[in-house]
């Protein structure tokens, strides 16, 4: 790589925001730069989900400049960094190799390009909506919307349980895989989508009248409620699809990983990118009890 067309952290980060603008993130979120001088120059860029001591090590051993990690290292924030402590141990880590890291979160869910469209992708749905809190914004000189979540259908009918069988064939492999609420031979063609936690959102699936709801997190009571709500209505709809969160946000990093070289290349530079493959969902394996091939709610307790 000729060295004058390698970019500075700078112009990467720049670049990067250009297609995830910051400005779009939820004002809860932590999204940007946690480590890095933006003088110095990025010849290898790394993508992952998490910040953890093992992505943050990859990215040592593969002399990555920058590590884009979609959950932000210090979302909860801090007090104290010592090595001891994991999020310690990680800063170190990058800042000690002269690796920038960047947070890019709930813009990534927002914006084109990101978590949310690329799961629509990979389910062969390009027409989209936003599910919620949709707004009008410039990117790239081209006003799209942006917001949270995404609904479309796809080309043609699915069973419940061959569009879970779809889904689990594209995500990363996780120890608990998929949870499905509804029944396996309902027929699905709308789907309303939330990579990530996304339980909070069911008010807005229905509104949409979707067949089914595909998020991540899905908590006990929320869930429930859904179910409930759908099987009273007589419809039976909106079904649920829990997926592992960390493997729900992804798909995202290699069209972007890709998208990001080229809008540099464009602009006389290069770099080497590569996505992470280590598996950072947290659990480790599962015990499992008895299944009841859609009729989980009729089974007796023994």
């Amino acid at each position: 790589m000729n060295t004058q067309n390698v970019p500075s952290l700078e112009k990467v980060l720049e670049v990067f925001h250009e297609m995830f603008p910051l400005s779009i993130a939820e004002s809860w979120d932590a999204s940007g730069q946690v480590t890095g001088r933006p003088s110095d120059p990025v010849r290898t860029v790394g993508f992952a989900v998490d910040a953890t001591v093992a992505t943050a090590h990859e990215a040592v051993s593969r002399n990555a400049q920058l590590l884009i990690t979609h959950h932000p290292l210090l979302l909860k924030g801090t007090s104290f960094l010592p090595a001891s402590d994991y999020k310690g141990e990680v800063v170190h880590t990058l800042i000690e190799n002269h690796c920038g890291l960047l947070g890019a979160h709930t813009n990534v869910d927002s914006a084109p390009l990101g978590t949310n469209d690329a799961f629509m992708k990979n389910l062969g749905i390009a027409a989209t909506e936003i599910l919620d809190s949709p707004e009008t914004v410039e990117i790239e000189g081209k006003q799209v919307e942006v917001g949270i979540g995404r609904v479309g259908s796809l080309p043609a009918p699915l069973t419940l349980k061959e569009l879970a069988k779809k889904i689990a064939d594209f995500l990363p492999a996780t120890a608990a895989g998929l949870r499905v609420a509804g029944t396996p031979q309902t027929k699905i063609q709308k789907i309303a989508l939330c990579t990530g936690a996304g339980d909070s959102l069911f008010d807005a699936v229905r509104a949409h009248q979707a067949d089914v709801y595909i998020t991540a997190d899905l908590r006990h009571h929320p869930a429930s409620e859904a179910r409930e709500t759908a099987l009273i209505s007589g419809l039976g709809t909106p079904c649920l699809i829990d997926c592992s969160h960390f493997a729900s946000e992804w798909l995202w990093m290699t069209d972007a990983a890709e998208a990001l070289k080229q809008r540099l290349v464009k602009q006389g530079f290069e770099i080497e990118t590569y996505v992470s493959e280590l598996n950072t969902d947290p659990w480790d394996f599962v015990v499992s009890t008895s299944v009841v091939d859609g009729s989980a709610s009729t089974a007796l307790l023994k």
